[in-house]
């Protein structure tokens, strides 16, 4: 949808959580989610997704004029206030400390992680999917040069 938010709001800001391919298609296949997105409960098609999706991003950065942040997840859990403060700073807002205590929140959550939005950051995730060894093959294969092994 960037080209058309690009049209209606040019001076939209699009933040773009970025993963490592095998740790965001593992955690992907790892939950149940709707019917309607199917394809992540085959490695293949997952990787295949996902190869679309990065395809796709990368055109959009090249072609929308909009300002597009990189959020990295591995950097941001190396790294939360540095990542947190070039956030804040990107959307030109003043920066609150309370954002570096975003688990302590109560507001509602209504997202299969919705256990992990009350606990602080944490690097566990990181290379998870070398823990399934070469069951994770057919992903791999599927995604090809966007393993980064």
């Amino acid at each position: 949808m960037l080209a058309f938010i690009g049209l209606i709001l040019p001076n939209a800001r699009i933040v773009h959580c970025r993963r490592d391919p095998m740790d965001n298609c593992t955690s992907c296949f790892m939950h149940n989610f709707s019917d309607a997105l199917g394809y992540n409960a085959d490695l293949t098609k997952l990787g295949q997704y996902y190869r679309q999706y990065d395809r796709l991003m990368r055109h959009w950065a090249k072609v929308v004029p909009l300002a597009i942040h990189d959020m990295p997840y591995e950097e941001t859990v190396a790294d939360l206030e540095t990542r947190a403060r070039g956030l804040i700073g990107f959307f030109g807002v003043k920066w609150d400390d309370a954002c570096l205590h975003f688990h302590e929140t109560e507001r509602t959550v209504r997202t299969p992680s919705r256990w992990q939005v009350r606990q602080p950051i944490y690097s566990s995730s990181v290379e998870r999917w070398k823990l399934y060894g070469d069951a994770l093959d057919p992903l791999k294969a599927a995604l090809g040069p966007l393993v980064h092994l």
